[in-house]
């Protein structure tokens, strides 16, 4: 497999500037702001992804939208894995605290690998619903499934957007490193989208987060398109059956 560790992404737009909210927002503030978010949460989720792999013998793995690794980190302590994202300062602190782990920095529209280079691809965290078009969504789904094996994994932990409008907190602050965080959340009013603005207070600093609320039907009906079979689905890291009160939907699929 050939690796292109810093692939210079090409932009894209679809006439909406907030359609490029994540090159802007996954940096240093994006950092103080989730830093609660451990490795012991990772090692739950790989937990239960590990579990439901038994008996198959895992090679290669990519860690699609890794941003700061601490996903990969686990997975490499397991399996030979790659760690792929967009920014580069989380991939400089991936680096840092997993140097032995290969990282690469690319758009996950464009992957940077061969056909069938991976046993298993993870998607989680909600790394995915980020564009304004739903083609731009198939495409990332279209070239995941390209690097993924004939009757390999792809494992996609979103949000459950069926609970993410029915218990939507609009607004809330806390204080990390001194630091004031006011987060307003809404619904877009085409009702596709959940937004969450963050403002940094008294550091003139504001960020968006817009994520597009895909159900589990939506997700199950691109990934089929793209050539995957859902077998079976989780509504958290514990291994809870899916339902609509789920605080997650995370899907293992096998590539046709």
């Amino acid at each position: 497999m050939t690796i292109v560790r810093d692939q210079a992404p090409r932009a894209r737009r679809s006439g909406s500037e907030e359609a490029g909210w994540f090159e802007q927002w996954f940096g240093e503030d994006y950092l103080h702001i989730y830093q609660h978010r451990d490795e012991r949460e990772a090692e739950h989720a790989i937990e239960l992804i590990a579990s439901n792999l038994a008996g198959r013998e895992i090679h290669s793995v990519l860690d699609l939208g890794c941003g700061a690794g601490r996903h990969t980190k686990v997975l490499f302590e397991r399996w030979w894995t790659v760690g792929l994202d967009l920014s580069m300062a989380l991939l400089k602190l991936a680096r840092k605290e997993s140097p032995s782990a290969p990282y690469v920095r690319a758009d996950m529209r464009e992957l940077p690998f061969a056909d069938e280079s991976f046993d298993l691809v993870v998607n989680l965290f909600t790394s995915f619903g980020y564009f304004e078009d739903d083609r731009e969504h198939a495409r990332v789904l279209s070239r995941v499934c390209a690097v993924t094996q004939h009757g390999g994994t792809f494992v996609i932990d979103f949000l459950n957007a069926g609970q993410v409008r029915r218990e939507l907190v609009p607004y809330d602050e806390r204080v990390e490193n001194g630091i004031t965080i006011e987060q307003t959340r809404t619904i877009s009013q085409d009702d596709r989208f959940v937004e969450k603005r963050i403002r940094l207070r008294g550091r003139g600093k504001e960020y968006i987060e817009r994520v597009r609320l895909l159900s589990d039907a939506d997700l199950e009906r691109m990934l089929s398109a793209a050539g995957f079979d859902v077998s079976k689905r989780f509504g958290d890291y514990n291994g809870a059956s899916w339902s609509e009160d789920s605080p997650r939907t995370i899907l293992f699929a096998s590539r046709r």
